[in-house]
């Protein structure tokens, strides 16, 4: 995992302050990230955004996907099979 993937969290199993949640546990790839672009258009900017999901391909794709939009990657944990991200909306 690189060091941007991990920018947040340092594995004391604590929990960001966020404004929402979405629930991706169980959708593989691309479907978090569909979903993840999707909420995101719903949000006001500055929200924080939790993003739960057991699909790996999220520590490097939220990233990603965060440089290309415009909005922030907040950092990673996670909590036994699942990953928890935090987006903000810029």
């Amino acid at each position: 995992m690189s060091a941007s993937a991990r920018a947040w969290g340092d594995g004391d199993g604590g929990s960001m302050d966020h404004d929402e949640t979405l629930d991706a546990v169980g959708m593989m790839c691309p479907v978090p990230i569909v979903e993840l672009s999707k909420k995101m258009k719903e949000l006001p900017p500055g929200t924080v955004l939790e993003i739960r999901a057991d699909d790996e391909g999220v520590i490097e794709d939220i990233p990603s996907w965060c440089n290309r939009t415009g909005n922030e990657f907040l950092g990673l944990e996670e909590e036994g099979d699942i990953y928890v991200s935090y987006v903000r909306k810029g």
